[in-house]
């Protein structure tokens, strides 16, 4: 969050702090503050705690840095797992850091067989020729 404040910038910061609110407040306000980011950093864990409980064992081991999705795209496409969308051939078919770098020249690297990824993604049974699909009224 504040990597990019240089040594320039803290000592200003600390100049004015003594400046403002003069050498005697300044330990009690940064005790103050302290205990105040302890609290809400508390509040924060117990929360994430209550969300898991209330999930269920399943979700125990729950990260909430998953639901951000820059996250989730690092995992899926850089990560090891479980790959059940097939996401590692189209992986290793494509030089990412490459792309990152903004080479447009492409460089494949291997085949990438989206069969897997269609038969995972298509969770229901298969249906026969003339056959249409189940309909959801609540689902529109």
């Amino acid at each position: 969050m504040f990597g990019d404040i240089g040594g320039l910038e803290v000592v200003t910061i600390i100049v004015m702090a003594i400046v403002i609110f003069g050498p005697d407040k300044l330990p009690k306000l940064i005790q103050d503050t302290m205990g105040f980011i302890r609290k809400i950093r508390s509040f924060a864990d117990s929360a994430k705690e209550d969300i898991r409980s209330e999930l269920g064992p399943e979700f125990q081991n729950f990260d909430f840095e998953d639901l951000n999705p820059k996250t989730f795209v690092r995992k899926q496409l850089i990560g090891d797992g479980d790959d059940p969308l097939g996401l590692k051939d189209l992986k290793d078919s494509v030089d990412i850091k490459s792309a990152l770098n903004g080479d447009r020249t492409p460089t494949p690297t291997a085949s990438v067989d989206f069969s897997k990824a269609a038969t995972a993604a298509s969770a229901g049974p298969a249906l026969a020729a003339g056959e249409r699909p189940p309909f959801d009224p609540d689902a529109t």
